[in-house]
């Protein structure tokens, strides 16, 4: 059983990129990089830790537990796509899968990067049964597991600086070190270094894919209203999809609401995109943060890359004296560049005003 809709090609040896499966974690505070740097950030049961995109470039998948739960952080540089999968079996949605006995899977899957390409996108495997997965999909797409979808967790890209803000007591992905192929020019691996910037250049020009990244030629994009790099949030709930490009939610004053698969989400753009959980609040931008006005005729103030109530008292117990505000509940979603989420869920699935 396999997807066809997708094409799959080699691009490099397997594992020439490879994964961290011994993560280890040192103090926020202890962060030597740049405060701007992008991480992605996630909290499993009070458990944070950020993972700087700049370790994620030459390592792509970052097996770790957190909380007890076991997560893959996983990072397409092509596609710009940053999803934190479930790695519990028992969390495998393998109702498509064409499988003799379920019973038979491991309890836990360990990705790897494959070599492979799906489109322009990265494909993992499964080193328990062999699986290949596309990352920005979490879709088996060959292998006993074909047709099975891996769950997302919550998570958001941010800078470190604003993790460190949220998080004082987290952590941060201590440098893995080794050799990687994204740290050369051949397929070969090549001693790691941190500070370059291997896909800098690609993010900055007009064309997307491998192509454009090795200076080949990219593919072709047949739509003016987005760019193909923009960078959108996706949001699937109950079998629906759509994806809020960030262009759109600036254009709209920096917070949008919507309907996926039924349930209510908010979508501000605050140094990034991220989506929560609506309460049923009305909500306007301000200088200091995202006010929402509630039902009751109280007010609360949100950081719109947290979820949090700004810390002034107001905020908290609403300037009419209604119920304290609590911090939104951040949805599962997919970050990466309109062009991936179009190739995953076709051209209207995007978000219009």
């Amino acid at each position: 059983m396999s997807d066809a809709r997708f094409d799959v090609r080699r691009v490099v040896p397997r594992d020439a990129i490879p994964s961290v499966d011994d993560p280890e974690g040192v103090p926020a505070a202890a962060y030597e990089g740049d405060p701007d740097d992008d991480v992605v950030a996630v909290t499993v049961e009070g458990r944070a830790r950020a993972y700087p995109v700049r370790y994620l470039h030459y390592h792509e998948i970052v097996n770790d537990e957190l909380g007890g739960i076991p997560v893959a952080v996983t990072w397409c540089p092509l596609c710009g796509s940053a999803v934190v999968y479930d790695r519990r079996a028992e969390t495998v949605d393998a109702e498509d899968a064409d499988l003799d006995d379920e019973d038979g899977l491991p309890e836990t899957l360990t990705f790897g990067v494959s070599g492979k390409l799906a489109d322009d996108d990265l494909v993992m495997y499964d080193r328990e049964t062999g699986t290949e997965w596309k990352q920005s999909l979490g879709r088996a797409l060959s292998g006993v597991l074909a047709g099975a979808s891996l769950r997302v967790l919550p998570a958001g890209v941010t800078t470190m600086a604003r993790f460190r803000e949220a998080h004082p007591d987290g952590d941060v992905l201590a440098p893995p070190g080794g050799e990687s192929e994204a740290a050369g020019d051949g397929d070969d691996p090549e001693p790691v270094d941190y500070d370059e910037a291997p896909y800098e250049r690609y993010f900055e020009a007009e064309g997307f894919g491998l192509g454009a990244h090795r200076g080949t030629g990219g593919r072709s994009w047949d739509r003016t209203d987005l760019d193909p790099k923009a960078v959108v949030l996706g949001v699937e709930r109950g079998g629906d999809a759509l994806g809020f490009p960030l262009p759109r939610v600036e254009a709209a004053g920096g917070v949008v609401t919507a309907t996926v698969g039924g349930a209510s989400v908010v979508v501000f753009a605050d140094e990034g995109i991220h989506a929560f959980a609506d309460p049923g609040y009305e909500w306007r931008a301000t200088p200091a943060g995202f006010r929402a006005d509630r039902p009751d005729g109280t007010g609360a103030l949100y950081d719109g890359a947290t979820g949090r109530p700004v810390d002034a008292p107001a905020a908290h117990t609403g300037e009419s004296g209604g119920a304290a505000a609590e911090p939104l509940e951040r949805v599962p979603s997919r970050r990466l560049f309109a062009f991936a989420w179009q190739d995953d869920h076709g051209a209207d699935a995007f978000y219009e005003p």
